[in-house]
């Protein structure tokens, strides 16, 4: 069972926090009824409850921390909390071509971009880089909305860049220092780019202005991540969020593990896959679970 606000928050040109933390109130009691059907089994067949403790918009989190404790506590059974950014890197592990550690992982996503030395399964990945400003998927729905285009904006600016020339122009790369990225520059200056075209030339070159900006955020992402699997003696290379469903970074990527497409967004999948490796609290010590917004 897939549940997704993509198109409720899309009037809105992204993620509105109460509205997303209302929605999952909504939803996450057909979602588990659904699920439970689909796999044609009960809440009797169930013996470890996992759930997303964060990092995240803190609403939603605590509907489904909230629900989690309460199948938990109801049926007496551990509950695993785990880590958001755990899940994305154990959407890996899953069928049909789970990849074992140790390697280098882009996780590319709205909310977080990441370069992560995973050694093992079940042990915390080291962070290597991160961004200093926006995530990978902020700015490209950034960029979608001085484009005039729809929510999300990754989706949106790779459809449109397909028919765009990606070196119409040329957009800088953050050269910050160490491993971390910087996109706020590449947004200031597609933001200079669109305010000083003329409304019909704008129009003419919305796809080439979409496809250099795509191209600068990739090309970010792939140099940082080849210099960070240098620095490491990385063999291999993984990426993981809803940025690695992006065509232009899938391709530049081309000899990574790709993180299947149905499972490069937030699912309940990678949650359960990372459960497997976390250590389970037993009834009833998670009754005082709480969720965290962010790993700061």
């Amino acid at each position: 069972m897939v549940s997704s606000q993509a198109e409720l928050h899309a009037k809105y040109g992204g993620v509105v926090p109460e509205v997303a933390s209302r929605r999952h109130l909504e939803l996450v009691t057909p979602v588990i009824q659904e699920a439970l059907a689909d796999a044609d089994a009960q809440l009797d067949d169930v013996e470890l409850v996992a759930v997303t403790s964060g990092p995240g918009l803190i609403g939603a989190l605590l509907v489904g921390v909230a629900a989690a404790k309460a199948i938990a506590w109801a049926r007496r059974l551990p509950l695993a909390a785990v880590d958001h950014l755990h899940g994305h890197v154990a959407s890996l592990y899953l069928q049909p071509g789970p990849l074992e550690p140790p390697f280098l992982c882009l996780l590319a996503s709205g909310g977080h971009t990441l370069l992560l030395d995973v050694q093992s399964y079940g042990s915390k990945p080291r962070v290597l880089g991160t961004t200093i400003d926006d995530a990978a998927g902020e700015a490209f729905d950034k960029g979608a909305r001085l484009l005039g285009l729809g929510y999300p904006g990754g989706a949106e600016i790779d459809r449109l860049a397909r028919d765009g020339d990606p070196q119409a122009f040329d957009f800088p790369i953050a050269r910050v220092p160490g491993l971390d990225f910087s996109f706020s520059g590449v947004k200031t200056a597609l933001l200079y780019a669109v305010r000083g075209l003329a409304a019909d030339e704008l129009e003419r070159r919305r796809a080439d202005l979409a496809a250099s900006y795509q191209r600068a955020i990739v090309r970010a992402l792939v140099e940082r991540t080849q210099q960070a699997a240098a620095q490491i003696g990385a063999t291999t290379i993984a990426v993981v969020g809803g940025v690695a469903a992006n065509s232009e970074l899938r391709a530049a990527l081309g000899g990574a593990v790709l993180a299947p497409l149905a499972l490069c967004t937030d699912n309940a999948a990678m949650i359960a896959s990372a459960a497997r490796y976390a250590e389970p609290i037993p009834y009833p010590g998670y009754l005082g679970l709480d969720a965290y917004a962010s790993t700061a």
